[in-house]
């Protein structure tokens, strides 16, 4: 490396004006190629990734008018494409140029959705069997539905769209007078789950229009995309619920389907009266199970068997003069650790505890995903801790594990060292946090630091 320096200064002056007149005249030709950009660069999440072997790029020449239907307002129309399709895409606005790269698919996908955004332009979109890579879902909706499910000026279709990473829009469905149709055509694209979770939003929503619309379309929804995704397992079930079961676990303002759907990883919607569980076969079953444990909590106690051979949930033991402490008024303070963390959790026991005295502990559960439970049970401990000191530091010591997936370090604080750490109303505790992407919570004088071994030590470092 040393050697080709050293070589490379060494050149000839005449070498070295030539260089000169390259570099100028690459930064010219770069200066009016950005000129030529739209404000914004569209990058698929996986962009950075290596490459693939089919990688190549495109260009498609577009009018002036589509160039500004396909960059959208922000930037957001071409952002949406890129993310949806996983490709880069970048607009040469002077040039009226849109460059796609990645792979073939990729590519592929991204073209065929820039054209059916441009399409929407002039008309309604033509959709034909060549549309579909495994990447379409194509939804009936009734006509006197399809304002309901377009929304003001399209924004409720462009939140669903903006929820599930999909692009949606309706489609031309034959020839004649579209006013004397039945139904309209919705075209979703996307990844499986996506796709899936903004169908059945839509479905949901056109429930609500036109009553019983998903008995006249329930075998196609349960049986659509069953086993394509990467584990073939892929499928969707259901459940039916009374009025006052529905309220119950819809939960207000949608909180309770919300939580069993962060913790679980399936996708819960209601559509009328119907609860539909999408996802792999694990995650299913979780969905199922939770809310099993959901409505029997409304008869009494609730115990989960064998939940120490569970990989989906932790327990915390709290004393019994916390409880009301860690629950809040109306459950408030555990609905929100909830919410924040994406997990489900109760008070479980048996009957047979029952009236074993003031001083026992409750075992409370936690269900989700291992940094969501991390997260929430280092909440409640820390919030124990403040109620009963030494609960949980009594005898603890340092920690730094070298796992490097997900784990727990320890770091123990003197009390001015604990006040600098954590902040101003905790303020430098969440900046650490959302800094180094690790779960920072802290217990008494100890600091839990949890994440992958990249995260807790770029929080040490912090």
């Amino acid at each position: 490396m040393g050697s080709s320096r050293k070589s490379s200064r060494s050149a000839s002056g005449r070498g070295s004006h030539s260089r000169s007149r390259d570099r100028g005249q690459r930064r010219s030709a770069s200066r009016k190629r950005d000129d030529s950009r739209s404000p914004s660069r569209s990058r698929a999440e996986g962009g950075r990734h290596q490459k693939p072997e089919d990688y190549g790029v495109d260009t498609i020449k577009i009018s002036d008018d589509d160039a500004a239907f396909i960059l959208g307002k922000g930037g957001k129309t071409k952002e949406k494409v890129a993310r949806v399709s996983e490709a880069d895409i970048e607009l040469f606005e002077r040039d009226l140029i849109l460059e796609i790269r990645g792979s073939k698919l990729q590519r592929r996908r991204a073209k065929k959705y820039a054209e059916g955004v441009m399409a929407q332009r002039t008309g309604p979109v033509s959709i034909t069997d060549s549309f579909d890579d495994g990447d379409l879902t194509m939804l009936y909706v009734p006509q006197e539905a399809v304002g309901f499910v377009t929304g003001r000026a399209g924004n409720f279709l462009r939140a669903i769209e903006e929820e599930w990473c999909t692009l949606m829009f309706f489609c031309e469905v034959g020839s004649g007078d579209r006013r004397n149709k039945d139904y309209e055509k919705l075209a979703i694209f996307g990844g499986v789950r996506a796709r899936r979770g903004a169908e059945l939003k839509v479905l949901s929503a056109v429930e609500t229009k036109v009553p019983g619309y998903l008995d006249k379309q329930k075998s196609d929804v349960l049986d659509r995309d069953r086993g394509k995704d990467e584990t073939g397992t892929w499928g969707t079930d259901s459940m039916t619920f009374q009025d006052d079961e529905l309220s119950y676990a819809l939960g207000k303002q949608g909180g309770t389907r919300k939580k069993m759907e962060a913790s679980s990883g399936a996708i819960v919607q209601y559509v009328g009266h119907v609860a539909l569980f999408s996802g792999t076969r694990q995650e299913r079953r979780r969905a199922k199970e939770y809310m099993k444990w959901l409505f029997e909590q409304l008869e009494g106690p609730v115990w989960v068997d064998d939940w120490e051979k569970r990989d989906d949930c932790i327990v915390v033991d709290v004393p019994a003069g916390c409880i009301g402490y860690i629950t809040g008024a109306r459950r408030a303070t555990l609905g929100s650790l909830e919410s924040e963390w994406g997990v489900l959790m109760f008070f479980m026991s048996k009957d047979k505890d029952k009236g074993k005295g003031r001083d026992r502990a409750e075992k409370l559960i936690i269900f989700g995903p291992a940094r969501g439970r991390r997260g929430a049970e280092l909440k409640i401990m820390s919030s124990i801790e403040t109620k009963n000191p030494g609960t949980f530091t009594k005898g603890v010591r340092e920690k730094t594990s070298s796992e490097k997936g997900f784990d727990t370090d320890r770091m123990i604080f003197k009390d001015d060292e604990l006040s600098y750490s954590l902040g101003k109303q905790g303020m430098t505790r969440k900046k650490l946090e959302g800094a180094a992407g690790a779960v920072l919570e802290y217990v008494g004088h100890v600091a839990f630091i949890a994440g992958t071994l990249k995260e807790r030590r770029r929080c040490k470092e912090f």
